[in-house]
């Protein structure tokens, strides 16, 4: 049988959020010891801190159990665009059960996780 998964590779640069208008500044406090430590701060002191609205995961689907002599190691991989990190991880749930005895393309994939699931994957702008 072949099998799919997926294989989270970003993004993990904050410029790519800040770029598409998807970071805000909120205000974080001191609370602790540690965090006073590796802040450099004081307890009770406010500071602001950059964080991200929406996540969004990409990277790759991993295949296996394919015929050796066609792919090499019995594996090949689809790349996959950024989309919200919720489809991501449905996505990755979905694959994980999925087994299948000839290779899907990618494009099969997406249909029939979309239509299996009922869930548009958001795909990022």
């Amino acid at each position: 049988m072949i099998t799919y998964s997926t294989n989270w590779m970003g993004p993990i640069n904050i410029d790519w959020y800040r770029k598409r208008g998807l970071t805000y500044i909120k205000k974080e406090t001191v609370l602790s010891d540690v965090i006073s430590r590796m802040a450099g701060r004081k307890i009770g002191e406010t500071y602001e801190v950059e964080d991200v609205i929406q996540h969004y995961s990409a990277g790759r689907i991993d295949i296996y159990g394919l015929d050796e002599n066609e792919y090499y190691n019995g594996m090949t991989e689809y790349g996959v665009a950024p989309m919200k990190g919720e489809c991501w991880n449905l996505l990755t749930d979905w694959l994980d059960d999925l087994e299948t005895e000839n290779l899907l393309s990618y494009e099969e994939l997406i249909e029939r996780f979309e239509t299996e699931t009922g869930h548009n994957i958001e795909w990022a702008e």
